[in-house]
């Protein structure tokens, strides 16, 4: 075939095995980025995990104290119920930071390969219904915390 062919004109460089790694090439970024986004979900699952868990040890005995079935002289498990809560939300700071500096750092790679001419579309990845949970989850457990903190206070 011709260059000029018009089956060869949508071809990158005019090369079908050009063409075929540059398939390979976009779908392996794809499969990145899901990946990416699993890790993603795993964090949010701890995190979720840690700051419920948190929040009922420290509710439990909250109203164990209030009901006079335990004595309100240990603070023991309101720490420990915080400490869980807190370890949950820089979890998900962690977790968020490391996910956008990764996706930007894709982002990057991926124009790269697009400027040269090796992919067919510029594909900027936005943000994924999993990263807007993970920072609703982050606004969440720092509410919490911050309700434990200010009880402790009054």
């Amino acid at each position: 075939m011709a260059p000029n062919d018009p089956d060869t004109r949508d071809l990158i460089q005019n090369s079908s095995s050009t063409e075929l790694a540059s398939n390979r090439t976009a779908l392996a970024f794809e499969r990145t980025r899901m990946g990416a986004d699993r890790t993603l979900m795993a964090i949010v699952r701890t995190s979720l995990s840690l700051i419920s868990f948190g929040f009922t040890i420290y509710e439990v005995f909250n109203q164990l104290q209030k009901a006079n079935v335990i004595s309100e002289g240990s603070h023991t498990p309101r720490n420990i119920g915080l400490a869980l809560i807190l370890l949950g939300v820089l979890l998900l700071i962690m977790g968020i930071a490391s996910h956008m500096h990764f996706g930007k750092a894709l982002n990057l790679r991926r124009d790269g390969l697009y400027a040269k001419g090796l992919l067919h579309n510029e594909i900027s990845y936005s943000a994924t219904p999993t990263f807007v949970i993970a920072f609703l989850l982050l606004v969440v457990g720092t509410l919490t915390a911050m309700m434990i903190v200010a009880r402790m206070v009054l």
